[in-house]
Parts: structure tokens; C-alpha cells; sequence
């Protein structure tokens, strides 16, 4: 049986840059810790749960209930718009100004009252009764995914399930008309290369530059038809708001479009692909499951625990912080280590046991405080239909031989493809 926090035998990451050993001690971002971080966030829980890592240029907090104070810390800034291109040339962060002006207007990158203001428009569209009553809708929309490729007998579980069940769920919500809503895949996968690296090399930014000028100018469209023509989609209740003089100006506006079509599709498709492959590499926690599909709630949850979809979250100190004996200085990066901190055994007994009848799942994917994920319960009906429906749907599913590679991404867990073999089929619905 593989070791329960493997991905799998001849699982390897997509390769990344050689790197120094004296700059990288703990191998942070050596292949195998792509593969499989969990190991090198236990050294670092109990030999330097407070270390700055020179590889990445911050400090990686570890330990859950320092990375839960973290979120909730004033001193722990948010906003960092800037803290992705600081360390690059002048003429290199005049280029990509568009970019960080873009990212400077997302909520998710703002401390309050800024992000009050624009958390306080988004979370009208994401109440758990209108969420929860768009399961039967997503559930359908999970059939036809699945239909598409039940006669192939195969599956690309991240492109043809991950990929796009995400996608046409926030195109719904943002309104944004079914034939265009391809091209929202690639503009989210550029952002998610540049926010989810640690430190992005020129090619990832000058990608994420690319998709966020695109993305505005779509968007721009978008805003002006349902100027004319409002619905009752996401996009045109902003709208609305800013009539009766809740005011988002343009930049806020269209930053928040790209915002949610970001965080609606990127965590999603991993908490699918990550849950579906654990799942597949444990065959008595997906039997259980399966002849108990009670359990699709505990299990989404302890899903969500043991395999991050986001497993780093940054933030920029705003004074000097002492923390476990260590100074942490005023202007230093801090990454919040939610995948260490989610198999902190100080936490969750067992940690690196997948259990989904454990009593406490306290995870801190979606975050704490002010910043917990706008959109958690539409990620939770998503993973929960796309889970229990792919089960039920096709009950003896197995990886396929092919060796399975992981993105070299530090802040974002997700493989590059995850193709399986369906096998026998049960009826439809």
C-alpha cells in the first residue's frame, strides 16, 4: 500500500530550477518536496517552525496555531500588490505596472476598510441559501462533464472535470456567456503561475501581465452589455450596488472580475483533482464513502485537510513581530503555511492519516478571520458534486500508469494532469 501521504510511487513534479543548498537547506524547492512537501513541513514544525527561507525571500510560519494568529494579526498586512515584483529591476516593475495595479484593487490582497468595502458587495452573491441552491444546477452540470467522456472510457480528472466544472460555474455566477468562457482557463492559469510561485521569473509575470490586460478588456465588454441589459448574475448586482452608491470605480470593478474568476476556478479545480487522487490511492476512506454518501460533507472537509489546494499565503509585516523567539522584521515577507499547519499534529492526531470520520476537522485552507474565501460554500457544493457523482458514476476508476507531475509552485498544489481509467459504469443518475 503506498505510504498515506504519497502521491504515488513514481510521482514527480515538474522540474524545477537546480537549487543551492546553501540557500535552500531544507530543499523547499527540490523535486521530491514538489511531490511531497509534507515531510520537509514536519522538519520545519519541529526544527524551525519560524524560518526564513533565502530560496524564496520570506518567512514560512509552520505551526497551526501560529499560522491561525497570523491571519488574524493587524500586523500581518494583506495587502502585498507589490510585494510580487519589489525584488525585480526598475524598468522590468514599470512593465508590469498594469499587472500590480490590477492585483492592488483585489480584496483578497487589501487589509480593511478597503477590503471591507469590497468583501461586503462580493459576499451577497455567495450566502449559503443562494450557494446551496445552486446544487441541483452544478450537479448537472458534473453529468454532462461526465458524459462527455464516459464512452472514452478515460478521464483527464483535472482538464475534463477540475478544469471545467469551475470554469462554468463562475462564469455563471460573473455572468459571462457560455461561448467565451473558455477562454477564462488560461488567464486564470497564468495568475494562478505568478501568485502561487514564491518568486515569479520573468516569463511567469510577463504571462500574468498578458492575461490580466485580456481579462480587463473582456470584462470591460462584459460591464457594458450588462450596463444596457442587467441579469442576476454577480456582475450585474455590482453593478447595481453602484447605483445606489455602494461605488466600486472601474479598477475596483474590473480587478474584482478577475479576482473571482481567479479564486473560483484555480482552488476549486485542486480541491477536485487533490480529492479525487487521494481518494484513488485510498481505496477503504473512497469504499466508505462510496456506500456512504452521508459522508460526502466530512469528507470534502478532511479532503480539504490533508491536501491543500492553496498551501501558502503571504503577507507583509508592518512592524517588527517576535514570534517563537525570532524577529520578524517591519517590510519582511511572512508566508502562512496552510498545508504545514493542516498536518500539525499538535492539531489533528494522526495527521497524515486520512480519516473522514474524524471529530474536529478544523482546517484553515479557505483562511481565517477577515480574509476566510468568499466563495468556500460554492467550492464545497462544487467538490462535494464532483466527488460523490464521479464515485458513484464509476466505482472501480483507477489511475492510469502514467507517472503523475505536480506544478512548481510552492503557494498552489495542483498536478499538471490526472488521467484515469473509468472501468465499469453505472447508470447515469
Amino acid at each position: 500500500m503506498n505510504s498515506p501521504d504519497a502521491p504515488k510511487p513514481d510521482a514527480t513534479p515538474a522540474a524545477p530550477p537546480a537549487a543551492d543548498a546553501d540557500l535552500d537547506p531544507f530543499r523547499l524547492q527540490s523535486p521530491e518536496t514538489f511531490a511531497n512537501p509534507y515531510p520537509v513541513y514536519a522538519k520545519l514544525r519541529e526544527q524551525a517552525p519560524v524560518y526564513f527561507s533565502a530560496a524564496y525571500n520570506g518567512w514560512l510560519i509552520t505551526r497551526y496555531d501560529q499560522v491561525a494568529a497570523g491571519f488574524r494579526d493587524p500586523r500581518l498586512s494583506a495587502k502585498r500588490s507589490g510585494a510580487f515584483v519589489t525584488k525585480l529591476p526598475e524598468d522590468v516593475r514599470q512593465r508590469l505596472e498594469p499587472l500590480r495595479r490590477n492585483l492592488a484593487s483585489w480584496a483578497l490582497l487589501l487589509d480593511p476598510p478597503e477590503h471591507t468595502r469590497i468583501r461586503s458587495l462580493i459576499n451577497k452573491a455567495f450566502v449559503p441559501r443562494l450557494v446551496e441552491g445552486m446544487r441541483s444546477r452544478v450537479e448537472a452540470l458534473v453529468n454532462e462533464l461526465l458524459d462527455a467522456v464516459a464512452p472514452t472510457g478515460r478521464i483527464d480528472v483535472l482538464r475534463d472535470l477540475g478544469d471545467a466544472l469551475p470554469l462554468l460555474v463562475i462564469g455563471e455566477v460573473l455572468g459571462v456567456p457560455t461561448q467565451d468562457r473558455h477562454r477564462l482557463k488560461g488567464w486564470s492559469n497564468a495568475l494562478g503561475g505568478f501568485l502561487g510561485s514564491g518568486r515569479p521569473t520573468l516569463e511567469i509575470a510577463g504571462g500574468a501581465l498578458s492575461a490580466v490586460a485580456e481579462m480587463e478588456d473582456y470584462f470591460r465588454g462584459v460591464i457594458a452589455a450588462r450596463r444596457q441589459n442587467p441579469g442576476s448574475d454577480l456582475l450585474s448586482q455590482l453593478l447595481v450596488a453602484e447605483e445606489q452608491g455602494m461605488i466600486l470605480g472601474e479598477q475596483e470593478l474590473l480587478s474584482t472580475c478577475c479576482m473571482l474568476l481567479f479564486g473560483g476556478h484555480e482552488t476549486t479545480k485542486n480541491l477536485i483533482g487533490n480529492g479525487l487522487l487521494a481518494l484513488l490511492l485510498h481505496p477503504a476512506e473512497r469504499d466508505a464513502l462510496r456506500e456512504t454518501p452521508a459522508l460526502i460533507g466530512p469528507a470534502v472537509e478532511e479532503l480539504l485537510r490533508y491536501d491543500s489546494p492553496v498551501q501558502w499565503m503571504s503577507r507583509v509585516a508592518l512592524d517588527d513581530i517576535e514570534l517563537d523567539g525570532v524577529r520578524i522584521a517591519k517590510g519582511d515577507r511572512a508566508f502562512l503555511v496552510l498545508g504545514a499547519a493542516n498536518r500539525d499534529p499538535s492539531q489533528f492526531p494522526d495527521p497524515d492519516r486520512l480519516d473522514f470520520r474524524r471529530t474536529d476537522i478544523r482546517h484553515i485552507s479557505f483562511g481565517l478571520g477577515v480574509h476566510y474565501c468568499a466563495g468556500a460554500a460554492l467550492a464545497r457544493v462544487e467538490a462535494q458534486a464532483a466527488i460523490s457523482t464521479f464515485l458513484r458514476r464509476f466505482p472501480d476508476a483507477a489511475l492510469s500508469s502514467a507517472p503523475l507531475t505536480y506544478r512548481q509552485s510552492p503557494g498552489i498544489r495542483s498536478l499538471t494532469a490526472m488521467p484515469v481509467e473509468l472501468g465499469a459504469q453505472s447508470s447515469a443518475s
